[in-house]
């Protein structure tokens, strides 16, 4: 079953490749989706794919890549979009 989810991830985040890892992380998984920079110092992410894949990328949401601390992850379960793009894209 295809679900989305949208998330703020709260920590040191920034300039330590989260959004490249994530995307890495993302496609591997066959997950679709976007990340980007906040201006405070988060990073917001939307992503879709399987269930499964989903409940993988969000326990790699959790941890991030090395040099990352992830504080907190607050996320937002959302309805499924038909017309979602099917890439993991960095937006800026």
């Amino acid at each position: 079953m295809v679900k989305r989810f949208h998330a703020i991830v709260e920590g040191k985040v920034q300039g330590v490749f989260y959004r490249a890892s994530a995307q890495k992380q993302a496609m591997a998984l066959g997950v679709c989706g976007f990340i980007r920079n906040l201006n405070d110092g988060r990073v917001e992410l939307e992503a879709q794919g399987e269930e499964t894949a989903l409940a993988q990328f969000l326990t790699w949401c959790h941890k991030g890549p090395p040099g990352s601390h992830v504080e907190r992850l607050e996320t937002r379960w959302l309805t499924a979009q038909s017309l979602f793009q099917p890439e993991f894209r960095i937006l800026s």
